[in-house]
């Protein structure tokens, strides 16, 4: 039986993977902040405390919560002999070519016996200063003279709170993804090891997309819409030449069921850089939007080519009509298009901004949202739409809301 299950934005929520923010946000420093993409600092008790209500809000409505750390803590203590590996591709994938702090990384990280704080450290980075001093000053070299001890050898990976990008569900598969920034590409390092070695994952997947393919695409612009239809945002973070290609590994997969995929080309813009930043679905007939992106939206349909299992051929063509009449059209009924902060142009650009169109959707009808959304949460009660709101004063300083903090692993099906 297949340990991922999702063909549905909105159908009851019953398993999902977290990440509680650690250690990698108190290495963030106003000098990284453009380079590990994001806008501020966050406190970090508070952005663990919001995040653990987060968790309890989860569990309250009867979702089981797993936390990345923890999966990949398992994978190294069920698997002893792929350590090794894994700090060598770790230590590759930091950009660390040198080779004495090669090797002097290697011995810190295999000298750490606790193998959920080995975990936990790849996460938060490593410093020149936290490597043995004597070791270090055997061999002096003009890295070591013009080096500081706080220089980080393996930066801090300070968006692995949002687990909804390194990967995403599909059906009863994953698209493993190669993401936009090196910085967050690396980040996906640990959804490798956990779908190809953890006992939970390992032998039952389909594998939809590789982190090793060329084109970059990530989590937040794949939205499920039914078994056949996915949507795919052509946006900052994916682009069209990795939707081409998942279609076409979709559609080649004889147990998948997904025939069309929509691809929404969004603008390119840090404000809109995910699909879901400005559009979600909430329940069966209703979708929250960011009103900012209408008037540049094209929607576009993939089908399969007419050379039956070819590896290139693929039917596109766009589809000219409105949002709301496209949706209705491939969901089969009447849509409801509620815009961010009820279409105020000041407000809606404000909540966007702070995720008012992230939404969580548990069930249907049922989301979690940040509370500092105000108005667009009161739409959304106004729309029938039960809202569970949680803190976020710190953890929205990343950019991301309820969604981009969660994968969903299983949904009733």
């Amino acid at each position: 039986m297949s340990v991922i299950k999702v063909n549905s934005e909105i159908k009851k929520l019953k398993k999902v993977l977290l990440h509680r923010p650690g250690k990698e946000l108190l290495n963030l420093t106003p000098d990284t902040l453009g380079e590990l993409l994001f806008d501020d600092i966050p406190y970090l008790p508070v952005a663990q405390k919001e995040h653990d209500q987060f968790a309890s809000i989860l569990k309250e409505n009867g979702v089981e919560v797993v936390y990345l750390e923890d999966l990949m803590t398992e994978v190294l203590m069920f698997n002893p002999g792929i350590k090794e590996k894994f700090l060598k591709q770790f230590i590759y994938e930091a950009g660390i070519k040198t080779p004495k702090y090669k090797n002097l990384v290697y011995e810190y990280l295999d000298s750490i016996k606790d193998t959920k704080e080995l975990v936990l450290k790849t996460m938060e980075g490593i410093q020149i200063g936290e490597l043995d001093r004597e070791k270090r000053e055997v061999e002096k070299s003009l890295v070591d003279l013009v080096s500081e001890e706080s220089d980080f050898l393996a930066k801090p990976m300070p968006n692995l709170y949002f687990t909804r990008d390194p990967f995403a569900s599909i059906g009863n598969g994953v698209s493993l993804n190669k993401m936009y920034s090196v910085t967050r590409n690396r980040e996906t390092i640990y959804a490798e090891y956990i779908f190809e070695y953890h006992p939970e994952f390992k032998g039952q997947l389909s594998l939809y997309y590789d982190r090793y393919l060329p084109h970059h695409i990530e989590g937040g612009d794949v939205l499920n819409l039914n078994d056949h239809i996915l949507a795919v945002g052509y946006s900052q973070r994916t682009c069209p030449e990795a939707i081409d290609q998942l279609a076409k590994n979709l559609f080649k997969d004889k147990d998948c069921k997904i025939d069309t995929v929509l691809a929404f080309n969004i603008p390119n813009s840090r404000a809109f850089m995910h699909l879901d930043t400005v559009f979600t679905q909430i329940d069966y007939d209703k979708f929250t939007y960011h009103p900012g992106i209408m008037d540049t939206l094209q929607v576009f349909e993939i089908t399969e080519g007419d050379i039956p299992d070819s590896d290139e051929d693929l039917n596109v063509k766009e589809i000219n009509d409105s949002l709301e009449n496209i949706l209705s059209h491939y969901l089969g009924r009447h849509i409801t298009l509620i815009p961010c902060a009820g279409g105020d142009k000041i407000a809606s650009e404000r909540e966007q901004w702070n995720d008012g169109s992230n939404t969580l959707c548990i069930a249907p009808g049922v989301v979690i949202v940040y509370d500092r959304n105000e108005e667009t949460n009161e739409v959304l009660r106004r729309h029938g739409i039960r809202v569970l709101e949680m803190n976020s004063a710190e953890l929205s300083r990343g950019r991301g809301g309820p969604r981009c903090m969660s994968m969903p692993l299983e949904r009733e099906m």
